[in-house]
């Protein structure tokens, strides 16, 4: 078309400007159709979360009206099932934590020593080879998990220490860190990789060793992710449920003895909620007590991941 919009005929001017502006009033409507979608989506996440916190707060407080919160918090003896009830979660909060500890020590050193390899020494095909391998120990149900523990873990634990228990808090450990462990090290390994490469051209330029790269400028460079990593991993490894229950038992046990039968508060929830407990009961509310419990922690650690990489990344800039 030759000259401007304004010298056209009337009927041709009209066919211009629908030409014009039609298509931009149809992609407009799309985009507004899709901008509203995504907004349900994030609406109906929100409200998910909204009546999980109302239900589970609700429940509690009816659980906290008849037992007072300085015995639940202080109570060393969990038996809300027996005669003489008695609703102390420490022995419950000392079994999470303990299997949470035990989970760290095997997955965090490994994970990030994996993610070590991977970022600064593996070949791009071993890499390729490598990490998807590794992920996959993300995707095996935790229930088999539980029986490899109980059928593997504990009889080599009990070849060395004889004293341990068939269920017992170090095979939860152990099981669970290596549930944990694709987390820590395909997380740290992303950190790692996203480091720039000016960093390392820079290390090498001034002699460096690729041990001394690895270990005093990517590492540091990436602590941010690195650290999130961590905190994400025991955070899942304190929610952890079916692994826990079948390896460690159901024995709410305020011990530091890795080696004795323990409770975590996940497997006391699946314990209760097996449908012999009658609801409005002060023992079910104990399911919903226990279950704000654990999201509290949960709550906290997350908040502590966000303020740690805001911490870190504003060392960095």
């Amino acid at each position: 078309m030759k000259g401007s919009v304004r010298d056209l005929p009337g009927a041709n001017r009209a066919t211009e400007l629908a030409g014009i502006f039609a298509p931009r009033q149809s992609r407009s409507f799309k985009e507004r159709l899709i901008g509203a979608t995504l907004m349900c989506c994030a609406l109906a996440s929100a409200l998910v979360t909204v009546g999980v916190v109302v239900v589970l707060l609700s429940e509690s407080i009816n659980f906290f009206r008849q037992v007072p919160l300085v015995d639940y918090l202080t109570d060393t003896r969990w038996e809300p099932m027996f005669q003489d009830k008695r609703f102390g979660v420490l022995p419950l909060l000392s079994g999470s934590f303990m299997v949470a500890a035990g989970a760290a020590v095997v997955a965090l050193p490994l994970g990030l020593l994996a993610a070590i390899y991977l970022s600064e020494y593996a070949h791009e095909r071993t890499r390729k080879i490598v990490k998807p391998v590794l992920e996959i120990l993300a995707g095996i149900p935790t229930v088999v998990y539980g029986y490899f523990a109980l059928t593997f873990v504990t009889p080599a634990l009990r070849g060395v220490f004889p004293q341990t228990d068939i269920f017992n808090a170090a095979s939860a450990s152990i099981v669970v860190g290596i549930m944990i462990l694709p987390t820590v090290s395909s997380l740290s390994e992303d950190a790692l990789r996203a480091v720039p490469t000016a960093l390392r051209e820079g290390a090498y330029g001034l002699g460096a060793t690729r041990l001394e790269v690895a270990l005093r400028v990517a590492v540091p460079a990436a602590l941010s992710g690195i650290t999130a990593s961590f905190i994400l991993a025991i955070s899942r490894a304190i929610g952890e449920t079916m692994a826990v229950t079948i390896a460690a038992g159901n024995l709410p046990n305020l011990t530091v003895d890795p080696l004795e039968s323990i409770q975590t508060m996940t497997a006391y929830m699946v314990q209760v909620s097996r449908g012999d407990t009658p609801q409005g009961t002060v023992v079910y509310q104990t399911l919903f007590a226990v279950g704000m419990t654990l999201f509290l922690i949960t709550l906290a650690m997350n908040v502590l991941s966000q303020k740690v990489m805001r911490h870190f990344r504003e060392e960095y800039q």
